[in-house]
């Protein structure tokens, strides 16, 4: 069965070229399109696509908007938003909103093909610099509550477990000596939000050994994507 797709987008030309490109995949069907936010609400309604790929900026009902309804109605629908804007404002509420993948209009074809597979198969696909603005935003919460629980709890020399300062999930006994030097850059300038490709310019190497880098640390950390170890690695304060 192919992955049914639904295209939001309030220009004619960009859902044109995301049609044609997507048509050329096996394993893909686009099943409809829709030019601002209510017509995809009621398209979805209807076809009951597999991924919603759409812009954030629509008339009638914004993307942030349509998001929140489409998990509502639909709630195991996948929405990947395919946007121009990277920056805290846009990234956070989309999140918030249920978006499984957050993805800038410069990605290369190849790459959103993987992309829809990736977040049909239950994954979480963020760009670099919208999984930095996440990890801004929650470094900074955590740091808020810390410094509220030690003026609730002035004597208290207690840090509040992880699970219960950011909400996700278990604290791990995975420490930065577990990696070598060379993952533990790769992993702070993962954090930096830079891409694959800006760290192997980084550090003089090939953009495959930086994926090999990735994979290992991944392994190694227990975590499933580039995004989890990032964010892992700023709760921990391994990376500032």
């Amino acid at each position: 069965m192919p992955i049914t797709i639904l295209l939001a987008d309030d220009h004619a030309m960009v859902r044109r070229g995301l049609h044609v490109f997507l048509s050329t995949q096996p394993d893909m069907e686009v099943v409809g399109e829709a030019s601002n936010g209510q017509e995809a609400l009621e398209q979805a309604e209807q076809l009951h696509p597999d991924v919603v790929l759409m812009d954030l900026h629509m008339p009638v009902l914004d993307g942030i908007e349509t998001a929140r309804r489409l998990r509502s109605i639909l709630p195991g629908i996948r929405i990947i938003v395919l946007t121009s804007f990277s920056d805290q404002d846009h990234v956070v509420p989309a999140v918030r909103a249920g978006v499984k993948g957050y993805l800038l209009k410069d990605i290369e074809p190849e790459d959103l093909a993987v992309a829809i597979r990736n977040v049909h198969a239950g994954q979480v696909e963020l760009h670099p610099a919208a999984a930095g603005q996440l990890m801004h935003v929650m470094a900074s919460s955590e740091l808020s509550m810390n410094e509220a629980h030690e003026r609730a709890n002035p004597h208290s020399s207690i840090r509040l477990p992880e699970q219960e300062r950011i909400g996700l999930g278990k604290e791990t006994s995975h420490r930065p000596d577990m990696l070598t030097r060379r993952e533990r850059e790769v992993l702070g300038l993962i954090a930096q939000g830079l891409s694959n490709k800006e760290i192997a310019i980084k550090l003089i190497i090939t953009e495959k050994t930086v994926k090999t880098h990735v994979s290992h640390l991944l392994d190694k950390l227990g975590l499933a994507d580039r995004t989890q170890a990032a964010l892992h690695a700023v709760r921990n304060g391994w990376v500032v």
